[in-house]
């Protein structure tokens, strides 16, 4: 259900920066969101009320870009990495605790503005009677690498104010929520990291509309940071400026990147590793032509390649962020991972899709 109400939570203002940083987060957070009392939170005085929120970072498998225009995206969901908020009622005032800024919300600098529009967007549609609110964040998504941080951050805040508020917020409100941040954010944004970074499940995205991607068998993933921050709204801008002036050259590519989705959603209900694999590489090849890959990125696919990945991709905007390797196994994984750390890689994790 959705609940418009005019509130005194003013508009956060607009920065192209991606969300929030990274910070240890709390072994006790597993549920999306819910109460806790004031003994829990530490926070103020015992009649306060708190509540947590949850959510996880993303990958893209297909579709950068031509997502843009269309064409359908493959995303999963990366449960290891996880954004938790919580929100606190306080007298007056917004308080923010985060690993980027701590103090008033009016001292915000411009970074931090997607979380404030995440947490005032979710106090208005809950009709929060305006009194102040301690927000605490922590996460463990990297920022500026394409994991969907500053989605996370939002779905994460959404929940925990709907938990306070004990209203019921459905996938849709979670999605505005998260939408008006984006917006702060990114611009004008797919709505693909939105919806991913709350769905448990790896999701098919078309024209703003989910499925579920049924997996035939498990998918063993390493992550790796090139440790360059991506720059997904000037690779977006990029792949405009060239589809304008070289139609010819970049609507085929936009087309076959969308093909390459739909090829990939039944390699992974049919569990066939192999060409899953094959595709990735495929869709690495046209995005480097598209020119949204980088020296950073191509020196983690070598590596991934040369270590026997059976496909490696950058995933995200592009120029910089992070690789997404498929293994073959749980015990390759953990080879590959060693290679890439040696081929330069800052951070790496490593994901599974089981079999659904």
């Amino acid at each position: 259900m959705t609940t418009e109400v005019d509130g005194s939570y003013p508009a956060a203002r607009h920065t192209h920066e991606d969300g929030l940083a990274s910070a240890p987060i709390r072994p006790d957070a597993d549920e999306q969101s819910g109460i806790i009392g004031a003994e829990q939170s530490g926070i103020g005085m015992a009649e306060e009320r708190a509540a947590v929120g949850t959510s996880h970072a993303k990958a893209i498998l297909f579709g950068e870009h031509a997502v843009v225009y269309g064409a359908p995206a493959v995303a999963i969901p990366l449960h290891a990495l996880t954004a938790t908020a919580q929100v606190t009622e306080r007298p007056a005032g917004t308080h923010i605790h985060s690993a980027l800024f701590r103090g008033q919300a009016d001292d915000a600098p411009a970074r931090v503005q997607p979380l404030l529009e995440a947490l005032y967007s979710a106090l208005r549609r809950t009709g929060h009677a305006g009194q102040g609110v301690d927000l605490r964040l922590d996460s463990t998504i990297p920022y500026e690498r394409g994991l969907g941080s500053s989605a996370a951050v939002a779905v994460a805040v959404a929940r925990a104010v709907a938990a306070l508020e004990h209203h019921e917020f459905d996938a849709e409100d979670i999605h505005a929520v998260a939408m008006d941040a984006e917006t702060i954010a990114h611009g004008k944004s797919s709505g693909l990291d939105p919806r991913t970074v709350a769905s448990a499940v790896p999701i098919r995205f078309l024209g703003g509309q989910v499925s579920p991607v049924s997996v035939g068998s498990r998918l063993d993933f390493v992550l790796a940071d090139t440790g360059r921050a991506g720059a997904t709204g000037k690779a977006v801008s990029a792949v405009r400026r060239r589809l304008e002036a070289e139609p010819d050259v970049v609507t085929p590519l936009i087309d076959r990147l969308a093909e390459l989705a739909e090829i990939g959603t039944s390699c992974m209900a049919s569990g066939d590793r192999e060409a899953l694999g094959a595709h990735m590489c495929e869709v690495h090849r046209h995005l480097a032509e598209l020119g949204v890959s980088d020296l950073t990125l191509e020196r983690l696919v070598d590596a991934a390649d040369r270590a026997g990945a059976m496909g490696a991709k950058l995933t995200g905007g592009g120029r910089g962020g992070c690789v997404i390797v498929l293994a073959r196994d749980e015990e390759h994984a953990e080879h590959v991972e060693v290679d890439l750390r040696r081929a330069g890689a800052t951070r790496t994790w490593r994901t599974a899709v089981e079999a659904a």
